[in-house]
C-alpha cells in the first residue's frame, strides 16, 4: 500500500477517496506511477523524493520523513540519505549563480569598483578548471570571493566523487532538485541532463525524475485536506 500510494499521506488519501473518489482515481494513476512502473528502482525513487522534499527550496518535513522511512525500508543506507541531504542543502549555491553575475553587471553600470581582493589558494577550483570540470556559472562569485568559492565547491564535490552515490544517481538527484516546482532552475537542469545523457542515462529514466517532481505536488493535498476536514468539523451542525 505504501508503494502504491507513492507521495500520498494515508489520512489525506482516505479522506479524498471519501469526498472525491473519481478525482483520486485519476490522480493516483498519475502520481504513483514512478513507484509502480519499475523504470527506476524503488530505492532510487524514494531517494529522489527525499531530495525534492528536503531541498532548501521546499523544506517539507512530513514528506521528508515519509520518504526517508520508505527509503530505509527499500534498503537505503544512512550514508546515502545523508548525501541526499547534502545535495538538498547545497542547492542554495544557486543564489550566487543567479545573483553574483547581476551584481557584477550592475556594479559596472553604476561605476562601483570592487575593493582589494585577499590572496588565497584555491586548489580545488584550480584542479577543476584544469580538468575541464569547471562550471562557468561560478565565474562571477569566484571573481568576487575566491576563498569562499573554494570552500563551498570543496563541500559540494563529495556528492559526485565520494562513491556513496553512483554518478548516474547523483545526476538524477541534481536534475530533480533543479527542476522541482519549488526551484525550476533552468541552467542547472540543462547541465545535469547533459551530463546524465553522456553517462548513458535514458530519456525514460530522466523523464521519470521529472514525473517524481510532479508527483510531489500532491503535498498540497497532504497538507490541506486534513486541515479542511478539521475546519469543517468546527462548523456547527444544523439542527
Amino acid at each position: 500500500m505504501k508503494t502504491e500510494a507513492g507521495p500520498w499521506d494515508s489520512p489525506a488519501l482516505a479522506k479524498l477517496r471519501e469526498w472525491d473518489p473519481t478525482w483520486v482515481g485519476q490522480c493516483l494513476e498519475m502520481s504513483r506511477e514512478p513507484w509502480t512502473n519499475g523504470v527506476l528502482p524503488r530505492k532510487d525513487v524514494e531517494l529522489i523524493s527525499i531530495a525534492v522534499s528536503a531541498a532548501c527550496t521546499n523544506l517539507d518535513a512530513d514528506g521528508t520523513r515519509r520518504h526517508i522511512r520508505a527509503a530505509l525500508e527499500a534498503g537505503a543506507s544512512r550514508e546515502e540519505i545523508q548525501m541526499i541531504l547534502k545535495i538538498a542543502s547545497l542547492l542554495s549555491l544557486h543564489t550566487c549563480s543567479l545573483g553574483a553575475p547581476i551584481l557584477l553587471e550592475e556594479a559596472k553600470a553604476a561605476g562601483v569598483k570592487q575593493g582589494p581582493k585577499k590572496t588565497s589558494a584555491t586548489p580545488v577550483c584550480d584542479k577543476m578548471k584544469s580538468a575541464g570540470q569547471w562550471n562557468s556559472g561560478w565565474d562571477a562569485f569566484f571573481e568576487i570571493d575566491p576563498a569562499w568559492t573554494e570552500a563551498i565547491i570543496a563541500a559540494s564535490l563529495p556528492v559526485y566523487t565520494s562513491g556513496v552515490l553512483t554518478p548516474k544517481l547523483a545526476e538524477l538527484l541534481s536534475i530533480a532538485v533543479d527542476a522541482s516546482i519549488t526551484h525550476m532552475y533552468a541552467p542547472g537542469t540543462r547541465r545535469h541532463i547533459q551530463t546524465a545523457l553522456k553517462l548513458g542515462v535514458t530519456i525514460e529514466e530522466i523523464m521519470e525524475v521529472l514525473k517524481i517532481c510532479v508527483s510531489q505536488g500532491m503535498q498540497a493535498c497532504n497538507l490541506g485536506v486534513p486541515i479542511l476536514a478539521e475546519e469543517l468539523e468546527r462548523i456547527p451542525k444544523e439542527a
